[in-house]
């Protein structure tokens, strides 16, 4: 198995990902919003109600759905310019884990399932199948480190007393280890590993069958910074509305924060999915699309160019 394409693959997504940590955190801020974690109150029954003066009730109206551009302004605002890098080092561990393994193994699968041995011209069926398996075992790499840069990233949005104020991502890891059991680091990773196998099959494949595409259309010689950019948005744009509604509760499951004897405010994906769907209605699955889009396009042109080039420059190693 090649090293090759797994430092490639490894590199350009650690660029891409710290270029645009801003927009993946005003993402994850906006995905929590509207998130009612409250304790459930139950009412005695009987002689003791019946003592209760009757009150109507009162419909509480739902927070206003707030834009990205809100959000973001609103982080500058109540936290100042650095917080919007707030978990960097979460992301650039996730990428060097999670996208490191995704790509690298993606480019092997396809060498590996291609009848030239070179990945050309690989039916869209192995592709989205190599881009799957890819990407769950990507994602099970890089849990911890995605558990990590949500909760980081999330913690402006609580009152002072409740923060986790992590220091940096090998303190959140170590901190959840000790206070919360090993397992914590791998919350949500069923969601990790089904967002990761949509999110690669979607955009790795989508990528090829554009670039190829776009090729075939205007010949071998349009290989350039054009065709990567257009393959890159087409590709982006796929993974977002294909990856959206596991990444709302993929968010909620790891950001809620469990405390000793008590119950965990979601008993897992199912139970979120029910909870958010009851109190937000279906289209809360889309909250913060137009972010995920913003970060997922500008994410996968500089995530491919950079790829590219990188190719370019390690061709004859």
């Amino acid at each position: 198995m090649s090293l090759k394409g797994f430092v490639e693959g490894g590199i350009a997504a650690v660029v891409a990902g710290c270029s645009t940590h801003p927009l993946d955190l005003i993402k994850v801020r906006m995905q929590l919003q509207g998130e009612t974690l409250g304790p459930a109150v139950a009412f005695q029954s009987g002689a003791g109600a019946a003592s209760l003066p009757h009150r109507p009730a009162v419909t509480t109206p739902p927070p206003k759905r707030l834009g990205p551009i809100t959000v973001g302004a609103q982080i500058l605002r109540s936290e100042g310019v650095a917080a919007l890098f707030t978990g960097v080092s979460a992301t650039m561990l996730r990428q060097s884990l999670y996208s490191t393994t995704r790509l690298g193994l993606y480019d092997v699968l396809k060498k590996k399932w291609s009848s030239a041995g070179d990945g050309a011209s690989l039916p869209i069926h192995l592709k989205v199948s190599a881009g799957l398996l890819a990407g769950g075992v990507g994602a099970a790499v890089g849990n911890p480190a995605d558990v990590a840069m949500v909760r980081m990233q999330a913690d402006g949005r609580l009152p002072p007393a409740e923060r986790r104020n992590y220091q940096s991502v090998l303190d959140a890891i170590r901190r959840m280890a000790r206070q919360e059991g090993v397992g914590s680091l791998w919350r949500g990773s069923s969601l990790t590993v089904n967002r990761a196998m949509i999110v690669t099959a979607s955009q790795l494949a989508t990528y090829d069958q554009a670039k190829e595409a776009i090729l075939r259309w205007r010949g071998a010689g349009a290989d350039g910074l054009g065709t990567h950019v257009a393959a890159s948005l087409v590709a982006g744009l796929v993974a977002s509305a294909a990856s959206n509604p596991v990444d709302v509760v993929k968010t909620r499951v790891m950001n809620m924060k469990v405390e000793p004897g008590t119950e965990p405010p979601y008993a897992g994906a199912v139970d979120c999915a029910l909870k958010t769907v009851r109190a937000e209605g279906p289209m809360a699955f889309f909250k913060g699309f137009v972010p995920t889009v913003s970060r997922q396009g500008p994410y996968t042109v500089v995530l491919f160019i950079t790829l590219e080039q990188i190719r370019k420059l390690l061709e004859d190693f």
